[in-house]
């Protein structure tokens, strides 16, 4: 049986220097798993691209997944930091506008470096468990929770549990598809057309 990768860094840095250190090394990695691949991210390559020493790179990070999963963890902060900033007002709109900002921000947080987004989607199996990750799933869902239950009169759905989960994941895959794989093909007006009807599909879930 294969061993689990250990995806925990050793320990955090402080100074201004270590972060830097970190810094060097997380971009690095952002950068080979964008142009080269997950196979070519050995922690020799990532040292290498970032010009930090082989040594110094294991005194914060175990193995290559380690940095893999930083990666992953920081990508996801800079969306989360993208959901909450506009987001802020939604809880005092109507279902149909408040639907088309769910969706349209979701778009906007996938084309946040969409292809690293790419390969982080595919190398998350390959990184273990995350627990940041998880973190961030959770809060996204809070905050459509926390939407519902604010109109919750107004909707034809009792379960405000079981829809959130319904809601949350069909934006996440409709955006998540549209953003990373139809990218070519979709136009700044069909971008905006789908976004519409997104927020026409979730909304008539809604009001059952």
């Amino acid at each position: 049986m294969a061993r689990k990768p250990v995806v925990k860094p050793r320990k955090i840095a402080t100074q201004n220097r270590s972060r830097a250190t970190v810094d060097s090394l997380i971009e690095a990695t952002a950068r080979i798993l964008v142009k080269e691949g997950f196979d070519k991210a050995s922690t020799n390559r990532i040292a290498e691209v970032s010009g930090v020493s082989v040594g110094s790179l294991y005194q914060y990070f175990p193995s290559k997944e380690a940095l893999v999963a930083a990666v992953i963890e920081r990508h996801q902060q800079e969306i989360m930091q993208t959901v909450r900033s506009e987001l802020a007002q939604v809880l005092d709109q109507p279902v149909e506008e408040a639907m088309r900002k769910f969706v349209a921000v979701a778009v906007k947080a996938h084309r946040l470096q969409p292809q690293l987004h790419r390969v982080l989607a595919e190398q998350i199996p390959r990184v273990g468990k995350l627990e940041k990750l998880e973190n961030f799933s959770r809060e996204n869902f809070s905050l459509f929770r926390a939407y519902l239950e604010g109109v919750r009169d107004e909707l034809g759905v009792e379960d405000l549990e079981l829809a959130s989960f319904v809601c949350v994941t069909t934006i996440e895959a409709l955006t998540h598809n549209a953003v990373l794989h139809h990218s070519n093909t979709l136009t700044d007006d069909r971008m905006d057309a789908l976004i519409n009807e997104g927020a026409r599909l979730v909304t008539g879930y809604l009001n059952g």
